[in-house]
């Protein structure tokens, strides 16, 4: 049903016959800095929504909010794989509030 198998795109330098396995996102994994603890969400807690401020590649210097599983506090580092999505607001939340 809802595998993890990265979709299927067209090969246009084939002559568009052929069939080929991609990544959407060619670009390389870039590191994150943890700079506010938001919540805890998830049906038992278990992932934490935080803001986080890209240190490097086409997004450095942008804050956004992602949610993280596993024991996370200030000041830690993530590594992200994309920084084009980011999480959505969990209803309720108060920016700020578990800082």
């Amino acid at each position: 049903m809802g595998g993890n198998k990265a979709p299927r795109l067209r090969d246009e330098t084939a002559g568009g016959a052929n069939t080929v396995v991609r990544k959407l996102s060619a670009d390389a994994p870039v590191k994150a800095e943890v700079v506010t603890l938001i919540l805890r969400t998830g049906a038992r807690g278990e992932i934490m929504q935080v803001e986080c401020k890209v240190l490097e590649g086409r997004n450095s210097g942008k804050v956004m909010r992602r949610n993280v599983k596993g024991p996370v506090k200030i000041g830690d580092f993530l590594t992200l794989r994309e920084t084009e999505i980011e999480a959505r607001r969990v209803r309720g939340a108060i920016k700020g509030a578990n800082s």
